[in-house]
């Protein structure tokens, strides 16, 4: 069976921030788990069926986490890289705000893409840990939806904001 597609091509630039940190690789994983609990999407939909009220569950998603965030997929890459002869720690994590993800779900599907956010916090040579993740608001630059654009920058800020409550700094392409 074959299908006939329209194809359409839409070019963006994206942002990567690098924020080199003086905090300890553990003790920044450990704050970052704990003000961004897990959820798993089977967890999701089990509490949606038990009760349908989807404002109740974004209410109740932000009462676990200040932020709006919850890890949805967590992956300790370093475990089998260490392997490979690297000796480096790394984490990945991918997160879900459901409040701002399901306004921009609501104007084009193919916004849930990019509403989940990837964080990536690694050691170097150097003391700390280095975190990396993508400026939210870039990845939808290409939508044409100005709602889906605004969306993307509520994500900047929850994610600004959720960076503070780390006590790490803001990235300036974070600001308010």
């Amino acid at each position: 069976m074959s299908y006939s597609a329209n194809e359409t091509e839409v070019e963006y630039g994206g942002r990567r921030i690098r924020l080199a940190t003086n905090a300890h690789f553990d003790a920044l994983v450990a704050a970052f788990e704990a003000a961004v609990p897990a959820l798993s999407e089977p967890d999701a939909a089990r509490r949606l069926a038990e009760d349908t009220d989807w404002p109740a569950f974004v209410r109740g998603v932000q009462w676990e986490s200040p932020s709006g965030f919850v890890r949805v997929w967590t992956s300790r890459p370093d475990v089998v890289m260490r392997h490979a002869g690297n000796s480096a720690k790394s984490v990945l994590w991918l997160l879900v705000h459901h409040g701002i993800a399901a306004r921009m779900f609501r104007h084009d599907p193919a916004a849930a893409l990019y509403s989940s956010l990837r964080i990536e916090a690694h050691t170097t040579s150097e003391p700390g840990t280095t975190l990396g993740f993508d400026v939210p608001s870039a990845q939808f630059a290409g939508f044409e939806s100005n709602k889906i654009r605004q969306g993307g920058a509520e994500l900047d800020r929850a994610l600004g904001d959720l960076l503070e409550d780390l006590g790490l700094p803001r990235p300036s392409a974070l600001r308010r």
